[in-house]
């Protein structure tokens, strides 16, 4: 699978599960638009956009940053996030997303 279908599988899959969890879902990019950022947050008027490069990195970095994300838009911490994170890996390793 190219790095582009898995990365969009990727998005799809952490979309879902946030959704289920009654989170707030940003929107996903590749790459960010400043050259030198290997992922970054961008908040406008029509929601958050998490970006982050796919290119050249181990795949499971890739999926942690867009988690982290999720996290971040929604202000989770502690126990909340920790839930959180597991519940979207789980959902990660339940569509066999986490090889790219």
């Amino acid at each position: 699978m190219s790095s582009t279908l898995a990365f969009a599988h990727a998005v799809r899959t952490l979309s879902e599960s946030s959704r289920l969890q009654g989170l707030d879902v940003p929107m996903f990019r590749s790459p960010p638009r400043s050259p030198t950022a290997v992922r970054t947050v961008r908040r406008t008027r029509r929601g958050v956009t998490i970006a982050v490069v796919v290119a050249d990195r181990p795949w499971t970095n890739v999926l942690a940053d867009l988690i982290d994300g999720i996290v971040l838009v929604n202000h989770l911490e502690g126990r909340e996030a920790i839930r959180c994170r597991t519940a979207l890996w789980s959902a990660l390793e339940r569509d066999e997303v986490l090889a790219a």
